[in-house]
C-alpha cells in the first residue's frame, strides 16, 4: 500500500478493487466502533454505485458493530422513479447492504413525483439536519461528483440541505457504463441529491474510488485547485476523510 497526504487529505493506493474495498471497509468499521463506543445512535450516510460494492460487501461482514443502532440515510435519488423501482439508488442499497445489516431506521429520499421534488428535498434536508451525518461512505463521478453535486450545480456553502438538480451528460452517461441503465435516453435527466455544504459537515468520511475511468477526477480533487469544477477537491480541507483508491484509479496523481 501506498499513502499520499495532500492537505488534509490521506489516500491509501491498493492493488485492486477488493483490497480497496477491504481496507476502506476495515477503516469505516473502526470509526463506526468508535462512534458507537461515544453515543446511543449513529447516523450514517450511503452512496449508491458500483463504485461501492467492495467496501459494502466488506463492511456488511464486519464484526463488532451495533447495526441496531445505528439510522441510515442515502446521498442521492433519481427523480421520477417510485420508491421500490429496481433502478432507484435505495433499492440499490437495500440489496448491497441494508437489508444484510439490518439498520435500526432507513430514512430514503422519495424522487417518485417530479412535481413535489422540491418538498420532497425539504423533507429528506430537515431529517438530515436533526442531528447532522455522523459517517459518510462516498464516491467520486468520473467529473469529480460528490453525490450528485455535478460541477455545474455544486456549491461549498450551499444554503439547502438537499436540492433537486440537471444531471449532466458525463454522469447520465456513466450511468449506463456502471450498468445501472441500458441505455443513456432511459437515465433520469434529474436528481435529488444532498449538497456539498451538508456532505462537507459529516464528521467522518471515507471514499472509495476504482478504475482507471476515475484516474482525471481523483488527480484533479489531489493535485488541482480547490473548485467547483471538481466538486471532490473540497475533501482535502475536511478533518476527518480518508480516500481509498486501487492502482489504476491513482495513476495519473502527481508523485
Amino acid at each position: 500500500m501506498t499513502t499520499i497526504v495532500r492537505n488534509r487529505l490521506r489516500t491509501d493506493v491498493l492493488p485492486d478493487r477488493a483490497a480497496m474495498g477491504a481496507a476502506a471497509a476495515e477503516h469505516a468499521a473502526g470509526r463506526l466502533r468508535e462512534l458507537l463506543a461515544a453515543q446511543e445512535r449513529v447516523r450514517v450516510i450511503f452512496a449508491a454505485a458500483a463504485s461501492q460494492t467492495e467496501l459494502l460487501d466488506a463492511l456488511a461482514g464486519c464484526d463488532g458493530i451495533d447495526w441496531s443502532r445505528v439510522d441510515a440515510f442515502h446521498l442521492d435519488e433519481y427523480v421520477g422513479l417510485p420508491l421500490g423501482d429496481e433502478r432507484s439508488f435505495g433499492t440499490w442499497l437495500d440489496r448491497h447492504i441494508w437489508s444484510r445489516v439490518r439498520p435500526a431506521r432507513i430514512e430514503k429520499l422519495d424522487g417518485g413525483n417530479p412535481a413535489g421534488a422540491d418538498a420532497e428535498a425539504d423533507r429528506y434536508g430537515a431529517l438530515l439536519a436533526d442531528g447532522g451525518i455522523d459517517l459518510a461512505l462516498l464516491g467520486i463521478g468520473e467529473n469529480g461528483h460528490v453525490a450528485f453535486n455535478d460541477p455545474h450545480v455544486a456549491d461549498f456553502a450551499d444554503p439547502r440541505a438537499v436540492k433537486p438538480v440537471e444531471i449532466d451528460d458525463t454522469s447520465r452517461n456513466q450511468q449506463v457504463r456502471d450498468g445501472a441503465f441500458e441505455r443513456v435516453e432511459d437515465v433520469p435527466r434529474q436528481a435529488l441529491t444532498v449538497t456539498m455544504s451538508t456532505i462537507l459537515a459529516c464528521r467522518v468520511i471515507t471514499l472509495v474510488v476504482p478504475g482507471a475511468q476515475k484516474a482525471t477526477a481523483v488527480a484533479a480533487a489531489l493535485d488541482g485547485p480547490v473548485t467547483t469544477a471538481c466538486p471532490a477537491s473540497a475533501l482535502r480541507g475536511h478533518p476527518d476523510a480518508r480516500l481509498f483508491v486501487d492502482t489504476a484509479a491513482a495513476a495519473r496523481i502527481s508523485r
